[in-house]
């Protein structure tokens, strides 16, 4: 039996259930676009999907709404793939485990894709009624916009006519989105030589960190796990010797790491004891963040012979670790409480030539985003590595006037009997490539409540979902 199946609205919690059905994580949408478009084959609704599986949907203007202007229902069909370590769900084969509790809806073990699933699920139960009010629509499902928003970078919008778009890819009921920063991913390659040496293999490890979005939560001073083993590493170089054969940590770039993890060849004892001391460090330091930060030390009894990274490389890659920059860089001075300028260090690799670092570089202003781009390369250049970019994205300016504002302002009023607050985010949005490609787009991004999203402890308001779909339906009868 259908977990969500007895909620109200009926519909959009059936297409919800539905999509979290379907394998649907960042970098493999094919089944999901697939689904989509089987949905307006079946309605026989004009459709269109491109080679990055992107899917746009129209539906005519409901009667008496045939004059009106076009209005663009957009979201994002990937969801971020995050599971505790015990969860046996496969991602690329398995569906999520839903949960209902006292009006909160998550994934057992999992991430819940509420975002950006929910938009998926509106927009859906717009196109699959016959009896809601609505102007022409042009229903916009985007791929890949959790790794780079490299979906709607694609997407070819030469055939949309909408100057009007509903973005629902926000996580905060009465939240009304009019900005976004731009940002960019920067990956930094250093490469590593190695060499036989004997010691102990030693595993360290720093867990228990909460993790969160790199865009709004990079201000809540949680703790990056690759960046704390970058210290844990430096201390412990200055008490004993060792080489490193290995850093791995986080798995999206856009994700503050809740783990990272060194493997060690240790050529000298007690080094346990620098872990412990500096284990107490963070628990103190990030008593309020991450309580439950720790620092686990695996080591192997009998030393034996094998290969490491050399004496000068092991030294290298730890200068890189602890000189990055990351976090927050610079705040707004235009809008109180604004981040302006942060980067994120999402995800650590090693293989057998080089330590890849990948950062979530994001800043409304061009200038300061490119710095920091400059100062990861000028510190890998120093290092022998080099910097690539990809997935760069424009900001989203602000209106001095936007008619779509003030009318979703005045609905929100009359419905809710308060204000909703209107605000700028340093987090990314598609609504900013958007509005660099439809010139004159009037954009507003909203959507109902959840929590802790791209961890697994994400969850969803069944009572938010249902305010926010009385207030989307609203919006489009009063488009006309």
């Amino acid at each position: 039996m259908a977990v969500l199946a007895q909620l109200e609205p009926e519909e959009v919690f059936h297409w919800f259930e539905e999509i979290c059905g379907i394998p649907h994580g960042s970098g493999d949408t094919g089944r999901i676009s697939d689904f989509l478009v089987d949905f307006a084959q079946k309605r026989s609704l004009k459709y269109r999907q491109d080679r990055s599986n992107n899917v746009i949907i129209w539906k005519d203007a409901s009667e008496g709404y045939e004059d009106s202007e076009p209005v663009m229902l957009q979201g994002h069909m990937d969801m971020v793939c995050e599971k505790e370590p015990d969860c046996d769900i496969d991602f690329s084969g398995d569906g999520l485990r839903l949960k209902l509790e006292d009006g909160i809806i998550s994934a057992d073990g999992t991430t819940l894709g509420g975002d950006d699933g929910i938009a998926v699920a509106y927009a859906l139960a717009v196109l699959d009624a016959d009896d809601i009010a609505h102007p022409p629509l042009e229903v916009v499902f985007t791929v890949d916009e959790e790794i780079g928003m490299l979906g709607a970078a694609a997407l070819d919008c030469s055939d949309l006519k909408s100057r009007i778009m509903l973005n629902l890819d926000s996580e905060d009921e009465g939240h009304l989105l009019v900005s976004c920063a731009g940002g960019v991913t920067a990956e930094a390659h250093l490469p590593v030589q190695k060499a036989a040496v004997t010691g102990r293999k030693v595993r360290l490890v720093v867990t228990g960190l909460q993790g969160g979005h790199s865009g709004v939560e990079i201000d809540k001073g949680r703790g990056n796990a690759c960046q704390l083993l970058g210290r844990t590493l430096y201390e412990l170089k200055q008490k004993c010797d060792y080489r490193l054969n290995g850093m791995k940590g986080g798995l999206k770039d856009n994700a503050i790491p809740r783990e990272a993890e060194a493997e060690l060849i240790l050529l000298e004892k007690d080094g346990e004891k620098v872990i412990r001391a500096m284990e107490q460090v963070y628990q103190k330091e990030y008593s309020v963040t991450d309580p439950q930060v720790k620092l686990l030390w695996e080591e192997e009894e009998d030393p034996e012979s094998q290969t490491a990274m050399t004496e000068e490389a092991t030294a290298k890659a730890v200068t890189a670790l602890v000189n990055l920059p990351g976090g927050i860089q610079r705040m707004s001075f235009d809008i109180p409480g604004l981040v302006q300028t942060s980067l994120n260090l999402g995800i650590m690799r090693t293989d057998d030539t080089e330590i890849s670092f990948s950062f979530s570089v994001r800043s409304s202003v061009g200038t300061e985003k490119a710095e920091l781009v400059q100062r990861i390369r000028c510190l890998m250049e120093a290092l022998g590595g080099s910097v690539s970019c990809t997935g760069e994205y424009p900001a989203w300016e602000y209106r001095q006037e936007s008619a779509l504002r003030d009318l979703m302002v005045q609905i929100y009023e009359e419905q809710y009997g308060e204000k909703p607050l209107v605000e700028a985010l340093h987090a990314g949005v598609e609504c900013g490539l958007f509005a660099d490609k439809l010139p004159g787009l009037d954009c507003v991004s909203f959507g109902p409540d959840m929590d802790d999203i791209h961890t697994t402890k994400e969850s969803m308001n069944v009572d938010s979902v249902r305010r926010t779909w009385k207030y989307v339906l609203e919006i489009l009868k009063r488009l006309k």
